[in-house]
Parts: structure tokens; C-alpha cells; sequence
């Protein structure tokens, strides 16, 4: 019903207007009595087999809501009733910023794909902190950072910095993100020394705290393999957590997509589809790279529960969906969960 008809009617909205429509349809529901509830038992799955535990996180299931959709951690509890087993809210920045000028998401339905250049729209990390201040800790969440556009690079472990404090004891989890193709010069922050110096700060205040946030560094599908070692050489040295492999990328490779249209949507991240495989790759490589004993969190062109299994299987410890929540609907986590659980009980073979 959701691929024939409701996604249909839905991508004749331009994309931005239907994601300020859905946030808030989930907020007003917030305040209906057994909205949550109702949301559940349609969408969650409850089964031990999908519980994990990672980086001293015990998550109900593997399958989380990548950053992006709840920006100012508004919706996170709407969300997590909809059987995600984590919501991770952001990218947040320091001050509220309005992000690039409009129209700046775009869909390529032939290609089941997105191009967006948001630009870290958000409300600062105030209000998002104000946002989590009551929430409840019966599930996950991660906290993505980033700097302001207006923040030059020399001065972006300060902006870091910021986000981290404010928010240290409202969420479980960090990742910071220097990845994102839609703020200038922002990956130029991947290098070894720019890496060192934002991950030592963040890493120098959270030895002065009572509890323990691990912190995950988000990277870029476009890395080369030599650069993914100099990241992951960088992240051992400083004591950080997991990665998160993958953000978007800047490639147009192997588009159906016919290039006129898409030259003309101009730059942005490319999620989605196209960039299934080379996530997958570069999962299954930090995990060999790393020997398995560096959580990674898969995310990048999980489209299918096919696509969520090879994530899984090429080392990821759990996964995240954004586009394929998109094309997909709402039972997207639903399928993905109950396919883990048939996994299992194959393994076990008890089917």
C-alpha cells in the first residue's frame, strides 16, 4: 500500500515540505493519549534475538534512525515507538543556523536515491538540549555534532567542544561529523592533525566526568583506503569508541538518473541505493582493518533487508536507515527486524 499508493501521492510534495508535515503530525500526536502505544503495535518488534549490546550500550534491536530526521531531538520518542532501537538527533550546532538557501533536498526516484545540501539547518544546541532535557531513558540516543558554517576550520574543535558539553548528560552517544559534503571546506576536517585535535578535546573532558558517553567519528564514502588508515590509526590513539561508516557522497557514478537532471539539482550528499555497496565495502574493510574489535555502525544505501543483513554481515554491529525509511515507509524497520528474527531462528534452527 505504501509503495502504490501513499508514497506516490507523497512524492508530489516537494521533499522538505513532507518532512516539516511528518515531524509535526509526530509532535501532535505526542499529546494524544495511547499515540505512542498505537504506534507501537503497529510498527515495533519485541524479541530478545534483535537485543544487542555495544560499546557498553544494551540497544533493544540493531536498526537505528540515522541523523538528519529529528535535527532538534523533537520527535526522538515518536520515533523510538515506531520500533526504532535507536534515534540518533542532529547534526546540532553550537548557534541556531538556518542552513543553505532552498530548494536543497531532492529525490531520484529512478535511482531510489536523495541529494540534499541542508547545511546543518538546526536550533542550536540549546534548544536541542532543552528538548532532551525530560526524555525518558527507556531508549537510545545519539547526539551527532557538527560546527557552524561561519566557524572557520581553525576554530572548530571549540565548536565540538561546545556541543559536547551541553549535551554530555542528555544522550548515550556521540559521533562527531566532519563528513557532511554541504558545509564548505568541513572535510578538509578528516586530515590526521584537524582529527587529533577535535576527538583530544572531547576526549580530555569526558575523563573529568562521572559517567562514561563513548564517541564515534563519522566518515566519508570518498575516503580513499590509505585515508580510512590515517582515521583509524588517529581514532586508536585518542581513545575513541566506533565509527560510523558511511555519510553521504559527492559521486554521480552510474546514475540512471539522465545527467541533465541532475547536474541541474546542483551539489549536495547523494544517499540512497547508489551507495549500497560502497558502505558495505567500506564496513567490511574497517572491520578487517581493525581486527573486529572496533564497533561500526553501518549506514549508507540500506535500501532492502537484504541490504541491512549484508551490512550486518560485513561487520557492522548495528545499522542505520534514512533513505530507505523514505521509499520505503514506516514498516521498513518492522521488515528488517522480523527478517533478523527469522535469521536467527534459522541459525538456530528452530523455523
Amino acid at each position: 500500500m505504501y509503495n502504490k499508493i501513499i508514497r506516490p501521492l507523497l512524492f508530489k510534495i516537494p521533499p522538505e515540505h513532507i518532512h516539516h508535515i511528518i515531524i509535526g503530525l509526530l509532535k501532535f500526536g505526542h499529546y494524544i493519549p495511547g499515540f505512542k502505544t498505537v504506534l507501537s503495535s503497529m510498527f515495533a518488534v519485541r524479541d530478545k534475538s534483535l537485543e544487542r549490546e555495544v560499546f557498553g550500550i544494551k540497544f533493544s534491536n540493531p536498526v537505528g534512525l540515522a541523523a538528519g530526521f529529528d535535527k532538534n531531538a523533537e520527535v526522538y520518542e515518536e520515533l523510538g515507538a515506531m520500533g526504532f532501537g535507536f534515534v540518533e538527533v542532529g547534526t546540532v550546532t553550537p548557534k541556531a543556523q538556518p542552513g543553505n538557501p532552498k530548494p536543497r533536498l531532492f529525490r531520484l526516484p529512478k535511482d531510489m536515491a536523495l541529494i540534499n545540501r541542508m547545511g546543518f539547518n538546526n536550533k542550536g544546541v540549546e534548544a536541542m538540549a532543552k528538548n532532551l532535557r525530560k526524555r525518558k531513558r527507556n531508549m537510545v540516543i545519539g547526539g551527532n555534532l557538527g560546527k557552524n558554517t561561519i566557524t572557520p576550520n581553525e576554530k572548530a574543535p571549540a565548536d565540538y567542544l561546545k556541543d559536547f558539553r551541553l549535551l554530555y548528560d542528555s544522550v548515550d552517544y556521540f559521533v562527531v561529523n566532519i563528513s557532511c559534503p554541504n558545509i564548505t571546506n568541513l572535510r578538509k576536517l578528516q586530515d590526521k592533525d584537524n582529527i587529533k585535535e577535535i576527538l583530544t578535546g572531547l576526549t580530555e573532558f569526558r575523563r573529568g566526568q562521572n559517567e562514561y558517553r563513548p564517541i564515534l567519528l563519522k566518515i566519508s564514502p570518498d575516503l580513499t583506503f590509505e585515508q580510512i588508515d590515517d582515521t583509524i590509526e588517529v581514532m586508536e590513539e585518542c581513545g575513541i569508541d566506533g565509527i560510523v561508516a558511511t555519510n553521504t557522497t559527492t559521486s554521480r557514478a552510474a546514475l540512471i538518473t539522465d545527467s541533465d537532471t541532475v547536474s541541474n539539482l546542483g551539489n549536495g550528499g547523494l544517499s540512497g541505493k547508489p551507495l549500497t555497496e560502497r558502505s558495505i565495502e567500506i564496513v567490511r574493510y574497517v572491520h578487517r582493518k581493525t581486527g573486529a574489535c572496533f564497533p561500526i555502525i553501518g549506514v549508507g544505501g540500506i535500501m532492502t533487508e537484504e541490504d541491512a543483513l549484508a551490512m550486518l554481515e560485513a561487520g557492522a554491529s548495528l545499522v542505520q536507515i534514512y533513505t530507505g525509511f523514505v521509499y520505503n515507509g514506516p514498516k521498513f524497520v518492522k521488515n528488517i527486524c522480523k527478517r533478523l528474527c527469522l535469521e536467527d531462528r534459522i541459525k538456530q534452527g528452530v523455523y
